[in-house]
């Protein structure tokens, strides 16, 4: 005779319980996850002019460095979120941040540019695992009430760590040249893996999925919410296909979702790392000395910060689609502003903190939305593959602003043009939300239609 008395949805258990220490830790982990990830982001956008300095080269001679490192991202998140829907979410970060702390690590001794744009390249394959992961992992160990709020706080840490890694690359810049600074990108993630290893715990929605045992997840359970859960068994407000994770992406219903979610993304990211890695080289182009770049270009990133935070807590209390279409739109608004202020630096500065308002904060809540999305047996990798899709615009981002550069193009000609990409993004999440309504139409025609007189009186 069974012992089971009750089945218990995870997310009605994590809805009915408050935040807990044992939730704040995941947190903090992940939150520590994406900082490493956007200090090495920025840092290589800093350092780009000392490696000119030191080795002779042209501007336009730094794409392959960019580009090789965005190639890795997109490489890691493709391999790596199936791979965290199949084996763990924990066992994927633990790996990915190891790897790209030792690749960042042994960049710093690079004797040449191919070397640095190959080791570039695996650091790159181990972020990519990285970041999508996070996100993962984060949403799943939260309330829905309070879940867009708290993934866009945990995703903080890549625009802090963007900002503190732009504002201590220009200050040590001139005392451990851009070795030093590599050495620093390499030596913070391999000491957070010790922690992770020991305090960051496995996923309960991803444990329901893999089957544990009812015993095992209660007592799970029990440490995140304080409850006690006898003769329960926990089990996925969600039907599981039995699809692998990449097929499930595809599939009717989840195939038009995932292909807009892409170019959205591609979108978004092509702003972004433009701005992380040639606005440093584009001030300079107006005549901006680097220690007062960095502190223009940290704007974005605290604009970011403090954009995500806001747009979080606001996606928890109205509809979460519209905040993001109307965060977009305001920011190409702001980019077109930084077009015109060549001449005017507090103008110029309102228009990137602006930017980095509207884009780079609605990112970090686009990143919560997409974690939604998905069912837990294909959310690591739709999260994953959605970044993946990103990162090729943060590649197109990164070559076309070495190109516009090599062909001449101007500062204001640049962020004009950088607007109409927002834009897009914005256009793409109305499509999204189009297909939430319908979706809940489908799901209350459904209802409608099994429900049986069984009721009625």
């Amino acid at each position: 005779m069974s012992n089971i008395s009750q089945s218990l949805s995870v997310q009605k258990a994590l809805d009915d319980a408050p935040i807990s220490r044992y939730q704040w830790k995941t947190i903090l982990l992940c939150f520590l996850i994406v900082a490493t990830d956007g200090l090495d982001t920025a840092a290589i956008g800093f350092i780009a002019p000392a490696i000119v300095a030191d080795w002779g080269l042209s501007k336009p001679q730094l794409t392959p460095l960019f580009i090789s490192g965005l190639i890795g991202l997109t490489l890691g998140a493709i391999v790596f979120g199936p791979l965290a829907d199949r084996l763990g979410r924990k066992k994927i970060l633990i790996f990915s941040v190891f790897f790209f702390g030792l690749m960042s690590l042994l960049s710093a001794f690079s004797p040449d540019m191919e070397t640095l744009a190959f080791l570039r390249f695996l650091t790159g394959i181990g972020l990519g695992g990285a970041m999508p992961t996070a996100i993962t992992m984060t949403s799943e160990f939260l309330p829905t009430r309070r879940r867009s709020a708290l993934v866009t706080l945990m995703f903080c840490g890549f625009t802090l760590g963007s900002a503190l890694g732009g504002v201590l690359t220009a200050q040590l810049l001139h005392l451990v040249n851009w070795h030093g600074i590599l050495v620093l990108g390499g030596v913070l993630p391999l000491t957070l893996v010790i922690a992770l290893y020991f305090f960051l715990d496995e996923s309960p929605r991803y444990r329901v999925s893999k089957n544990e045992s009812p015993a095992s997840i209660a007592a799970f359970m029990g440490k995140i919410t304080g409850k006690a859960y006898p003769n329960t068994v926990f089990h996925l407000d969600e039907i599981k296909t039995g699809k692998s994770a990449v097929t499930a992406l595809f599939q009717p219903g989840l195939i038009m979702v995932t292909a807009v979610l892409w170019l959205a993304f591609f979108m978004s990211f092509l702003i972004i790392y433009l701005f992380s890695s040639w606005v440093p080289t584009l001030l300079g182009s107006i005549g901006v000395e680097l220690s007062k770049a960095s502190w223009i270009t940290a704007a974005f990133q605290i604009g970011g910060t403090l954009g995500a935070i806001y747009l979080g807590s606001l996606m928890d209390k109205r509809n979460p689609y519209k905040v993001l279409i109307t965060s977009y739109i305001l920011g190409a608004g702001f980019i077109a502003l930084i077009g015109f202020s060549t001449s005017n630096i507090p103008l110029l500065v309102l228009g990137i903190f602006g930017a980095g308002v509207g884009i780079s904060g609605a990112q970090v809540g686009f990143n919560s939305l997409s974690a939604i999305l998905y069912p837990t047996e294909c959310r690591a990798t739709g999260v994953s593959w959605a970044n993946a899709a990103g990162r090729c615009g943060a590649i197109f981002g990164a070559f076309a602003g070495g190109t516009m550069i090599s062909w001449g193009y101007e500062f204001t000609t640049i962020f004009k043009s950088l607007a109409f990409p927002a834009l897009i993004t914005a256009s793409c999440i109305l499509v999204l939300y189009m297909f939430s309504l319908a979706k809940q139409k489908r799901v209350s025609h459904d209802a409608s239609i099994n429900a049986t007189p069984a009721n009625v009186s």
